[in-house]
């Protein structure tokens, strides 16, 4: 222990090693009388469920010792916190006294996190019990990433393919070679196109579409496409010919509530400004979108350290806010937060400093922009929370991630919020 201590005050703190740099504790650090590394800036007391206590603070984020080149200077940010964002949803809460004569359809647009209808799925069976429908709405005709609540499988001429094998898919969070040149990807952000050159001789699809829960009965089989594609169906099984564009396919009821649930992986959610206007503004008429919900931010935080960078993407989603909203002017907008998050400094886990950045960011964006605002981060419970809840079992080993256990809680979270502003 003296040897350590005698290298620990000899030593400098980093160093290099061949290609890489060393870093060598103080003496101070080591018997604890000086922080190891900057902790992430202190949290407000509290958590989402009294959402609106949040009390404006300046934030700066100290530099590394030595380094005072990356000192990151966070504007401070003024926030209302005497407003419940969830009187944004008025509009929403006033349709639901419909839901007994008509549909009313709530789109879940979300990134990784909302993948396999995690959090979408406790959202949905909440509504329905409350207010009625049935059905787990629209799915891709080809679904990449399996799903919790519905199984499918595609066939061509017979024949069993994988989603990568089928029809062309185009996606607006993919990469360019996936892109569209037009914007006409369909309220998923994404299309399947149809075409005789797929299999020779035939342009035959078959989609089986299997609800993986009890509940998930429906009224009626759909598909949204380009008036050349046709099709019929039997049970859960739909058959589609033509050439043309496939939006979607949706299981849903005549009446009551559907919620789609729409993740787009690795996006950071400006994307709804590359996609027509005329179809979404077509698409949330016809079917009485009431609520939309958004749910981004947390691509954003691993690469980005610079508090610019980060108000640029807020700026960004803003924008997207604003566009959603002059094609669904009947509905709500719910915005949900990253959670928190979680990253390796000097070998210790901690939150990476821009979370509760960005958090603020758009909790003000949402108030500025008259939508409804739900914190992950902070009904998590706020910096450092996310290794909590990988202690039981309800967050993934990269730190990032919601387990299945973790998502429905947050779920339920969520739904239980919406339900509570209605009272």
């Amino acid at each position: 222990m003296v040897s350590l201590a005698a290298l620990c005050v000899v030593l400098p703190e980093r160093f290099a090693f061949g290609e890489k740099e060393l870093r060598w504790p103080t003496l101070a650090e080591v018997i604890g009388t000086e922080e190891a590394y900057p902790r992430p800036l202190p949290e407000e007391e509290g958590s989402i469920t009294s959402p609106d206590t949040i009390a404006p603070s300046p934030d700066t984020l100290p530099s590394l010792r030595g380094r005072t080149e990356e000192r990151l200077i966070i504007p401070k940010i003024t926030v209302d916190s005497a407003t419940d964002s969830r009187l944004f949803l008025r509009a929403f809460y006033a349709s639901l006294a419909d839901a007994g004569t008509k549909k009313i359809r709530v789109v879940h647009y979300g990134d990784s996190q909302i993948e396999e209808d995690r959090m979408t799925q406790q959202i949905r069976e909440t509504l329905q019990a409350a207010y009625g429908g049935s059905g787990v709405g629209l799915v891709p005709l080809a679904q990449t990433i399996p799903s919790l609540t519905v199984r499918q499988e595609l066939f061509l001429s017979g024949r069993f393919v994988s989603p990568q094998n089928g029809p062309k898919r185009y996606l607006v969070y993919g990469p360019k070679r996936d892109q569209r040149t037009d914007g006409l990807y369909g309220p998923m952000g994404q299309m399947a196109y149809m075409s005789d050159s797929l299999v020779k001789g035939s342009e035959t699809v078959k989609a089986i579409c299997q609800p993986l829960q009890p509940n998930m009965h429906y009224d009626r089989f759909r598909l949204f496409a380009d008036t050349s594609v046709h099709y019929t169906t039997s049970r859960d099984t739909m058959f589609l010919s033509g050439r043309g564009g496939v939006y979607g396919l949706s299981q849903e009821s005549k009446t009551g509530i559907i919620v789609d649930n729409i993740p787009m992986r690795g996006c950071m959610g400006i994307v709804f400004t590359k996609m027509d206007s005329t179809q979404l503004s077509t698409f949330y008429s016809e079917e009485n979108v009431r609520l939309i919900i958004m749910q981004f931010g947390g691509n954003a935080i691993p690469s980005n350290k610079n508090p610019g960078t980060i108000q640029a993407i807020v700026k960004g989603l803003r924008q997207q806010v604003q566009y959603l909203r002059r094609c669904a002017p009947e509905a709500s907008i719910l915005f949900i937060g990253p959670s928190d998050m979680l990253t390796q400094i000097d070998g210790e886990w901690t939150t990476y400093p821009m979370v509760p950045y960005m958090d603020k960011l758009l909790r003000k964006m949402a108030l500025e922009e008259n939508i409804a605002y739900f914190s992950l981060y902070r009904w998590m419970g706020g910096s450092g929370s996310m290794m909590k809840w990988q202690e039981v079992g309800l967050a993934g080993s990269d730190g990032v991630h919601f387990t299945r256990a973790g998502a429905r809680k947050a779920g339920k979270a969520v739904a239980e919020w919406m339900m509570e502003g209605n009272e």
